[in-house]
């Protein structure tokens, strides 16, 4: 590339990612606004829980009705990086945001994520609309807007640009991805949290022992648990979608049917810890010894709710699961007990999605970069231990290292097919 060149390059991708960056960013700020008031709303208003099933059929319906190939959710961004078929409907951001909002209003378990991440690639693409990009160029598009979407919902605009990348490589790096994955994910942050002052949740690991060889060995337990525990959570999530949607033929009766399931789970256990998003019990993990099934039950619910077609991404409650999950190895392995918890953040997290460079980062940029040593191992030996699993079916796992071979030994739908 020449002088020229570079110029053009660098001058075309900064518009596209100062547009690109105040779309999602506002969107995502909207979101989280919302989320907030969706969250506060439920828990003032537990009587809201009994409408889950009148909640989940307007959601399924709608997206019956209007979705199109929107109904695949981050499926559909993959698929169009890798295939490029036809632009991203507009229409997956006003489905995918109230459907969420929704979710969360009346009770389900999600995360946020993937809206978020939904809202930056459709609203991105529609780029395609409006000017003449070339193959090539869409990729870009859509991977500035994951990337934007991604750092404005969770403040972190490294960990933001390094998931896009990450998760959507195929086969071959380009490197003319890098400058608008970062800048778009860095505006898209400044104008979540500066322009509209969306604050997000803080996590502290106030102590940090020294790397030593003995401390070493003791993350490969806890990497290798919290592996599992991601590749468990992508095939509950799969399964649950799986079975509904060989049991109950008519879509919108799906959630109708999950939601008076998860209403009755939540009037007969008294509580609310494991729907929503969960945050509360995550910041707990990080100060106080908790039960230790909690990450079992989240991932069950979660899992549900998603695979009955309720909307809401996977992210966060791969967060609350992997900090409840190092909460209770803190019984067993002499680490620090917010260490583990944040180890367990992004290491299950790193094994649902595979992609351990972004989650190493996002640790740093959330609990500081003293545990960075701790956090980069305990995701890596998650990423290879959850085999050729992830929560997103579309993803390309050809060059994924792992350890399984290629008969599947640890397969809830094999498990239960008959």
């Amino acid at each position: 590339m020449n002088f020229t060149s570079l110029v053009a390059y660098l001058f075309r991708w900064t518009g596209f990612g100062l547009l690109i960056g105040l779309l999602a960013g506002t969107a995502s700020a909207f979101f989280l606004f919302a989320l907030e008031w969706a969250t506060q709303t439920r828990e003032s208003h537990l009587w809201l829980i009994a409408l889950l099933p009148i909640g989940g059929f307007l959601i399924g319906w709608t997206y019956y009705k209007y979705a199109e190939s929107s109904v695949k959710g981050n499926n559909l961004l993959l698929e169009e990086l890798y295939q490029s078929k036809s632009p991203i409907p507009l229409r997956m951001t006003p489905l995918v945001l109230f459907g969420t909002i929704g979710t969360h209003l009346f009770g389900g378990s999600a995360g946020r994520e993937g809206t978020a991440v939904q809202m930056g690639g459709s609203l991105a693409d529609q780029l395609t609309k409006w000017f003449k990009l070339s193959h090539e160029e869409r990729r870009l598009v859509i991977i500035a807007g994951v990337a934007a979407g991604f750092a404005s919902v969770f403040g972190t605009p490294l960990a933001g640009a390094i998931f896009a990348l990450e998760w959507m490589l195929s086969r071959k790096f380009r490197w003319r991805s890098l400058y608008p994955a970062f800048f778009t994910g860095y505006i898209a942050h400044l104008v979540c949290a500066n322009l509209w002052g969306i604050g997000h949740t803080h996590y502290s690991i106030p102590e940090v022992p020294g790397f030593t060889l003995i401390n070493f060995l003791w993350i490969i337990p806890a990497g290798i648990a919290f592996g599992f525990s991601g590749r468990l959570f992508a095939q509950t999530t799969h399964f649950f979608t799986h079975q509904f949607s060989k049991w109950v033929s008519y879509p919108p009766l799906r959630p109708v049917i999950g939601g008076l399931v998860i209403a009755i789970i939540v009037w007969f256990s008294d509580s609310t810890t494991y729907i929503g998003l969960g945050v509360p019990r995550i910041v707990e993990a990080f100060e106080q010894p908790l039960p230790w099934y909690d990450w079992l039950v989240k991932t069950g619910m979660t899992g549900f709710t998603l695979g009955a077609g309720f909307k809401g991404g996977e992210v966060t409650p791969l967060f609350f699961t992997g900090a409840t999950l190092g909460n209770a190895l803190s019984t067993w392995i002499p680490l620090p007990l917010a260490l583990l918890a944040g180890m367990g953040f992004v290491g299950v997290f790193s094994g649902a999605t595979n992609t351990p460079m972004a989650c190493t980062v996002m640790g740093m940029e959330l609990f500081g970069y003293e545990s960075g040593l701790y956090l980069a191992i305990a995701c890596f030996i998650a990423y290879v231990f959850s085999g050729k699993s992830s929560v997103y079916g579309s993803q390309n796992l050809e060059q994924k290292i792992h350890i399984y071979p290629k008969k599947r030994y640890f397969s809830l739908d094999r498990w239960f097919k008959k």
